[in-house]
């Protein structure tokens, strides 16, 4: 199962940490697994290009673990992009998490 955890403060997402594999079906054909990489990595993609923020970025070596941190230097116009481009993302897992609940979950801490 994927588990996801989204980090918040005063409101704010701060951060998500994507972590497991949903193995809905064999390696190359899962498409749990193809659609959240693909949102979260068009995520990251997005807010570094758009926004031209340095996120810390950490990734496992084999795959099925992302964990993105938002810099505590990054804040007014340039954080309000990142925060809808976050919250984007949120609503498409959420919208996966409804309709593959055995595959993945989503919490907020």
């Amino acid at each position: 199962m994927i588990q996801v955890t989204v980090y918040r403060s005063n409101n704010l997402m701060t951060g998500f940490e994507l972590s497991g594999h949903a193995e809905s079906g064999p390696y190359g054909y899962d498409l749990v697994c193809a659609g959240v990489s693909a949102v979260s990595i068009g995520t990251v993609n997005a807010v570094t290009e758009l926004c031209e923020a340095d996120l810390e970025i950490e990734q496992g070596a084999e795959g099925g673990y992302l964990l993105v941190s938002l810099p505590k230097s990054l804040q007014g116009e340039k954080m309000e992009k990142v925060q809808l481009l976050f919250e984007g993302m949120l609503i498409s897992l959420k919208s996966i998490e409804q309709e593959y609940r055995q595959f993945i979950h989503i919490r907020s801490k």
